[in-house]
This record gives C-alpha cells, structure tokens and sequence, in this order.
C-alpha cells in the first residue's frame, strides 16, 4: 500500500496536506491482467510503444483512481467504490498528483510499483516522459 502525502489547494482556498492511500491486491491485479486481451501489462507496453499520448493519459488515470481507497477504521478492508473514486477524482489533490505523475515517467513507475503486490513489480523503466500539454 502505499500513503502519499499531498499538498494542494482546495476551493476555498486554503492549503492543506493531506494523505492518501493507493493500493491494488493479487486479486484485483489478477483481475486487471485478465480484463484484457494480453493483460494490463501488454496494454501498457503496447500504448507506450506506439506513444499515443491519450491512450497513456487515459490508461494512467484510471490505474490512479482504481488504486485509490480508504482503509477501514479496523484495517481490515481497503474501500473502493466508484463514489470513493469519484470524490477523489473531484479533490484538487487527485489533479496535482496525475499532473505530478504524467510530467515523470520516473515518478509514474514508481507509484505503479509502490500500488501493485510486492510479488509484481512493473517493469524497468523504459517508457518516455508522458506530457499533458495545457491548452
């Protein structure tokens, strides 16, 4: 699992710190890879390969917002939920840390790595530095 401290400033204008918790089990990784013709693994490499920058934006946040969850008072559930997505999606920490990520490919491995089971690392690093460029 892994806890990322956020900094960011919300509507109202006030700076907060906040930290957040990203984590994908065996179950769901299982679950991912066979989701898809090749799995999540040969989607990514296919997608970075052919550097379509949406496909990588667009696969990239939804690893985030999958990731992303609560644990439960006891600590014996990690939540998700669409709603629970949702609501981060909508914090302007979410919006700091995709454009964190998507500036850093470095950065982008190592979140991956620090969500998925110890068991299955991403592999090294070989893909480019993904930009969003602001219109």
């Amino acid at each position: 699992m892994l806890v990322k401290s956020i900094t960011y400033t919300d509507y109202n204008g006030t700076e907060r710190t906040e930290k957040f918790l990203f984590n994908i089990s065996e179950a769901e990784l299982a679950d991912l890879e066979t989701s898809r013709e090749g799995g999540l693994r040969q989607r990514l490499t296919t997608i970075v390969d052919a550097k379509d920058q949406n496909d990588i934006i667009h696969e990239f946040k939804r690893i985030i917002l999958f990731a992303y969850g609560k644990k439960s008072d006891d600590g014996r559930r990690f939540m998700k939920s669409p709603e629970i997505s949702k609501e981060f999606e909508e914090c302007p920490a979410y919006s700091k840390l995709f454009m964190e990520l998507s500036r850093d490919s470095q950065k982008a491995l190592d979140f991956i790595n620090a969500v998925l089971p110890n068991t299955m690392p991403a592999e090294a690093p070989t893909t480019p530095n993904i930009s969003v460029t602001q219109n």
